[in-house]
């Protein structure tokens, strides 16, 4: 073979090349074609008379149907063929192409049927030179594909200077010079894919991307640029692809440009910039390698490469892509017959073995090292296999050996589009149709052919896994692959396999954070990141009872926040607070939940304080005023607090989840939470009535806390019982403000707007449910309570159970005055001398009409059952009730049976009734944080029972079921001694 036909003509050259005809029949067809070329072009008897000449064309026709129809409507070419050499035959042709946007008839400009015309024309010339050039070994893939990348760029710069030059003429347009319209116009047109590597094969697609700048100052009315662009762009596509008399040129596609879907045919380059800058993937880094100017202004087009260069290239080593673009080449054999190696069937271009996976193994490493190493950053194939050779990133028989495949699989391809021009990369599955590509590839059968292919195939599939065998990101065993629209089948596997009950749905929603949908996956970088973290955060899932539950919590969670590089970057670094989010989204629900609906709450867990600091009510107390300092409106003060205490209830969640507090101290911090919040809040409602109505002579406020507020044990999603006392001057009318109020009604209204800035949902949430069922009267009597008639009422008409209420009261806010008077109040109440006999007998009426009423709702019902909270509740109330010894307020139920307790109950059961509130504290503020409603076993996340299991030293969950009816009965028992005796 002589490389380039430089001795000769083309078909001086093809005497050196042995191709077979397929069968006896097509070799008479195309005998009966040539012997009728002689008739037109007599010339052609002196090369046809030669033998060698005649055999390789008459085998060339019989093989491929799509030269015979050509040479049939184009016989000069043969003559072309044999009269000039084939480099200058072929040089003139393109030149062709390029020049065919000038003058048309006449003196007057082409016209775009006439560039169309032309152009179609030339494509079918040196589609036809190059064919018969391929398959007599004249030309190898290399030349073949570099002749047709320069057509096609000829063929693209003269559309463009055509359409340009319309643009002017019509008077959208100003250019430089209509000589040279492209030049200055700022029109970027970038040729993507093989065309960019000048790797065209003979059916490809022209993959281009087109970007203009505004500031070319080439439009007339620059507001229009989209549109006067796009409008060119849909008739280049028109020039290029559509279908005439002639055929066509090449079919384009533009949908390499940034977010396709959405977005004009030509893009401004500083939205493209901004584009691949903040939201540009893997993929897309991996199509830019190839880039290249094509047509338009290519000194801005070289301009826009190399501003593009930092998305393309990072400067660290890039380990992150490896993963993703991976996950692209085997999302890829989702689709029918890429499974498996073959040869009848197999696409040789996406299949395992083929092009693509040699195109891949180049561009990947290229992402990773062509930061650092500029030589690396090559657009050919061939080429980057040699410079990652040079480099040492690869070996010499790596090298040689994907190379050597790469151009075998090419001509492959070729040949299977010769046949009939058709844009195909798969092999027939017909073993007559297999036999034309044997014979075109010059084997003198299948069987020769078959194995040469498939030993290829192999040998690129081995290099390829090799290069992804120690891969980071894909430690799972199976495939995870979410490119693409399809579900891969292995995926779909793998996801069952490590414990996802709906596969599919799981698949499709991993896809949709690798599409940047939502703001946290919109850069590149968040992508990488979140690649990263995929496989170990479906691990850890799957190992939950409902691991889908767990990771569409996950996704929802996603979905809200408002950047994800921070996060994603702190988890890949920082593996235990990985597990932290996963146990959460596994094992809490509620704060799952909680994470979904308001993310800014998981801010709080980046800071690498958290499992160091017990949350005291110092440490509370000074974050809440710096998150206070600035506001000064009533509503961003009420919102400041929402959000505020959101965080930091989720926080001391996160804390007792992980065992860094217990669940007592948890109770304890929950309402430090809420005496600081709701302290402010009082403030904030009082000062916003005083600028309002003004003040009320003598007027002063407290605000009683009750119930679990009362006795520091709230929990995670615990209402707040309230008690509102005022006292004033008894002259006083009135407030003195602009718009006055009675002191009944001025206090109301306090009241009132303390519930709802408490309590009012808004878009910052709520900060508690209020209950005020406790205040004198209950639901009957006012909402704020005069101090006066306070101590009346409690002296004079209230109940017992009012009495047991009262043991857990404690002031929380207001003025120091009011409430030393209502602290001293309280306590004489509570050290009034009682009927011991009546008290317990109202506490055993009151403990059945509950379980009447309110009965439990199973055993984890901890408050109501049977032995349970309420049980020891009262048994401390009782104590308290019964003895006329001063205690200080805000005592929690554990304190006031430790300290009223001794000398009074047995110190066995008094142990008892301890161990058995820690129990009953520790597993219900779990239970609380974790879970919203009841908790049922069977319903119940894994990753809480196993808490649960663990705080109760329990093996499992009948053993734990065991302990706590045996406790409870325990419990009821000393109960019932306390109470009857």
């Amino acid at each position: 073979m002589v490389a380039g036909g430089e001795s000769g003509s083309l078909l001086a050259e093809v005497k050196a090349c042995t191709i077979w005809p397929l069968n006896k029949t097509e070799a008479k067809a195309a005998q009966a074609v040539l012997k009728e070329l002689c008739r037109a072009e007599p010339e052609l008897a002196a090369p046809l008379g030669e033998e060698a000449v005649n055999d390789f064309l008459t085998a060339a026709l019989s093989l491929s149907p799509f030269l015979r129809e050509t040479l049939t409507l184009a016989p000069h070419l043969l003559l072309s063929a044999w009269r000039e050499p084939l480099p200058a035959l072929l040089a003139a042709r393109v030149e062709a192409a390029r020049q065919s946007w000038r003058q048309g008839e006449g003196e007057s400009p082409a016209s775009e049927a006439e560039v169309m015309a032309r152009l179609r024309l030339t494509k079918r010339d040196v589609a036809f030179l190059l064919a018969l050039a391929d398959l007599g070994r004249v030309h190898d893939a290399r030349t073949t594909t570099l002749w047709l990348s320069r057509l096609a760029d000829a063929a693209i710069a003269a559309a463009i200077d055509h359409l340009l030059v319309q643009g002017a003429q019509a008077g959208k347009l100003e250019l430089q010079d209509l000589d040279d319209p492209s030049r200055g116009s700022g029109l970027v047109v970038l040729g993507m894919g093989k065309l960019g590597a000048r790797e065209l094969n003979y059916s490809s697609d022209i993959d281009l991307v087109v970007f203009f700048d505004p500031l070319a100052g080439r439009l007339k009315a620059p507001e229009d640029a989209s549109e006067t662009y796009g409008r060119m762009m849909r008739r280049l596509i028109r020039i290029l692809q559509d279908r005439t008399g002639h055929g066509y040129v090449f079919r384009t596609d533009l949908r390499l440009r940034p977010d396709p879907g959405s977005t004009p045919l030509a893009i401004p380059v500083e939205a493209a910039l901004i584009y691949y800058e903040g939201r540009g993937q893997n993929w897309e880094r991996a199509a830019f390698i190839k880039a290249r100017p094509v047509a338009g202004d290519i000194a801005a087009g070289e301009a826009f490469l190399k501003e593009l260069q930092p998305f393309i290239y990072r400067r660290y080593l890039d380990y992150a892509a490896i993963a993703d673009i991976h996950s692209i080449k085997r999302q890829i054999h989702v689709h029918k017959g890429h499974g498996a190696i073959a040869v009848k069937g197999h696409n040789v271009k996406l299949g395992r073995g083929g092009i693509r996976e040699i195109e891949f193994f180049a561009q990947t490493q290229q992402l990773i090292a062509g930061g650092r190493m500029p030589d690396l950053r090559l657009r050919a194939t061939e080429a980057a296999l040699a410079g990652l050779q040079a480099a040492g990133w690869i070996d010499a028989e790596t090298a040689e050996e994907l190379t050597e495949a790469y151009w075998f699989l090419r001509d492959v391809e070729h040949r299977i589009q010769m046949v009939r021009d058709e844009q195909s990369h798969v092999l027939p599955s017909t073993e007559a149709e297999l036999k034309r590509i044997a014979l075109m590839m010059g084997f003198e059968g299948v069987a020769g052919f078959s194995a040469a292919l498939e030993k290829r195939l192999r040998t690129v599939e081995r290099r390829y896994a090799q290069l992804f065998e120690h891969e980071e990101g894909l430690s799972v065993d199976g495939n995870l692959v979410f490119t693409g629209q399809k579900d891969d089948p292995d995926t779909l596997r793998t996801l069952a396999k490590l414990g996802f009950a709906r596969p599919e749905d799981m698949s499709r929603v991993i896809r949709t954070w690798h599409y940047g949908r939502y703001r946290a996956t919109q850069s590149v970088e968040a992508r990488e990141r979140l690649t990263e973290l995929t496989p170990r955060l479906l691990q850890t899932f799957g190992k939950s009872r409902r691991a889908d539950e767990a990771l569409l919590r996950f996704d929802q969670f996603l979905s809200g926040l408002p950047a994800g590089i921070q996060l994603f970057s702190l988890l890949s670094n920082n593996p235990p607070l990985l597990d932290l989010l996963v146990d959460v989204m596994a094992a809490a629900p509620r704060l799952a939940d909680i994470i979904a609906a308001r993310p800014h709450v998981f801010d709080g867990m980046l800071d690498p304080r958290l499992m160091a600091e017990v949350p005291t009510r110092d440490y509370l107390s000074a974050r809440l005023q710096s998150f206070l300092s600035g506001a000064r409106l009533y509503e961003d003060i009420l919102d400041r607090l929402r959000i505020f205490a959101a965080e930091q209830r989720f926080l001391i969640g996160i804390r007792l989840l992980t065992g860094v507090i217990a669940g007592a101290s948890a109770g304890r911090a929950f309402t430090d939470l809420a005496d600081l919040v709701i302290a402010e809040a009082f403030e904030a409602v009082r000062r916003e009535l005083a600028a309002a109505h003004g003040q009320i002579a003598g007027g002063r406020v407290a605000l009683v806390g009750m119930g679990k507020l009362g006795s520091r044990e709230l929990t995670a999603g615990s209402d707040v019982d309230l008690i509102l006392l005022y006292e004033h001057d008894d002259e006083s009318d009135e407030s003195d403000g602009a718009k006055p109020l009675d002191a009944v009604r001025y206090y109301t209204r306090f009241t009132q707007r303390l519930i709802a800035a408490l309590s009012a949902p808004t878009a910052e949430g709520v900060l508690y449910e209020v209950d005020m069922r406790l205040r004198p009267s209950g639901n009957k009597g006012p909402v704020a309570t005069r101090l006066k008639a306070f101590r009346r009422y409690q002296q004079e008409e209230a109940w017992t159970w009012e009495h047991m209420a009262l043991t857990r009261a404690r002031l929380i806010a207001g003025d120091r005055g009011l409430i030393a008077e209502a602290e001293a109040i309280i306590a004489d109440i509570l050290g009034l001398k009682r009927d011991v006999g009546k008290v317990k007998a109202d506490v055993r009426e009151m403990r059945a009409l509950i379980e009447a009423e309110k009965p439990a709702r199973n055993l984890w019902d901890f408050k109501l059952m049977a032995g349970g909270l309420i049980d020891l509740e009262f048994m401390a109330q009782t104590l308290r009730l019964t003895d006329a010894r001063p205690v200080r307020m805000g005592l929690t139920t554990a304190e006031a049976l430790a300290s009223l307790g001794t000398g009074r109950t047995r110190a066995d059961d008094l142990d008892l009734v301890c161990r058995a509130l820690h129990l009953y504290t520790e597993l219900s503020q779990l239970i609380r944080t974790s879970i919203d409603g009841d908790f049922e076993t069977e319903a119940a996340p894994a990753g809480l029972t196993d808490r649960l299991l663990k705080l109760a030293d329990c093996p499992d969950m009948k053993a734990l079921e065991g302990e706590i009816r045996q406790m409870s009965r325990a419990v009821r028992r000393v109960f019932q001694g306390l109470v009857v005796g």
